[in-house]
């Protein structure tokens, strides 16, 4: 009897593991950029709080091509759902087209707000970028910024063009951007040689954490005074705030951004198709001298 006991609740534990939802998380970081383990490990915190399987998957080439065929290759294993990133929706659309057609409810995070319905997704969570942007010149401007430069580093991300547009639009100002790649050694080059071809450029948007990192030390190399802007958090971010190297940073609570969408998917699938009303933006906020103490122990690990 007890043989039999132990056999049955084995088989009970078997089918269970075997009837678990299964999440995959589709994002277009390269592995450099230190924003996304955030990301990664708030989708793998609500996996784990739900009781659901998790997968992370990137491309470290960075190529479109590339996290298309990620996308497809993870719709092929029939997950209950899918979490995209959405930086370029002419090269990745059809791919997360087909796991929508397919019956795979898809939830887009952090870049494609505008995309995300016409690709199929139920919904998004991220940061309205182009708002982002906006509030980022409106509050340079008000600091004494004229003559800004905004440092991208992955030029084929709409959501990245957003915040530089809304930057300059901020302050009515035509755009000026240029692509400083996501090689720290070539974003700290590339700010220092236009900072010296235009002296007369007064801000830097950095609109990543490394690339704020980087530009600081082009700044502090060529001995401008320069009013610097970034994006997100980490620990170097906090320091050059605390310094008085930088600004303010924009923060887009990037773990909301891999958490919600679990949860999101999760109620989708076992209460009959529950979604929230609307699309849920994890950001825009500041980060600045006056809060930056406060926030600090979070940086890099939970934003």
């Amino acid at each position: 009897m007890k043989k039999i006991i132990l056999s049955f609740a084995a088989l009970m534990l078997f089918a269970g593991s075997a009837m678990a939802e299964k999440y995959i998380m589709v994002t277009h970081t390269q592995g450099t950029d230190p924003f996304w383990p955030v990301v990664e490990k708030g989708g793998r915190d609500a996996a784990e709080a739900l009781g659901v399987e998790f997968e992370y998957r990137f491309a470290p080439s960075g190529d479109m091509a590339d996290m298309a065929k990620l996308i497809e290759s993870a719709v092929a294993t029939n997950p209950d759902g899918l979490v995209v990133s959405l930086p370029d929706p002419d090269a990745l659309g059809n791919a997360i087209r087909a796991a929508a057609n397919a019956g795979i409810p898809v939830v887009t995070i952090n870049s494609g707000l505008e995309s995300s319905k016409a690709v199929g997704a139920i919904m998004h969570v991220g940061q309205p970028e182009r708002l982002a942007g906006e509030k980022a010149g409106e509050r340079a401007m008000a600091e004494g910024v004229t003559n800004g430069l905004c440092l991208n580093q992955e030029a084929f991300n709409t959501a990245l063009v957003d915040r530089c547009t809304g930057y300059f639009d901020a302050m009515g100002k035509d755009l000026n951007m240029i692509d400083v790649s996501n090689d720290v050694a070539q974003i700290k080059t590339r700010t220092a040689a236009a900072l010296q071809a235009d002296p007369s450029i007064d801000a830097l948007l950095a609109i990543g954490p490394h690339v704020c990192e980087a530009a600081a030390e082009a700044v502090d190399e060529i001995g401008a005074e320069i009013h610097l802007a970034c994006f997100d958090m980490t620990p170097g971010v906090i320091n050059l705030i605390k310094d008085g190297k930088a600004s303010f940073t924009i923060d887009q609570q990037q773990r909301l951004q891999g958490y919600m969408p679990i949860v999101v998917l999760h109620l989708y699938n076992t209460n009959a198709g529950m979604l929230p009303g609307s699309n849920i933006p994890s950001g825009p906020g500041f980060v600045d001298a006056s809060n930056a103490a406060a926030v600090e122990a979070q940086a890099g690990v939970n934003r």
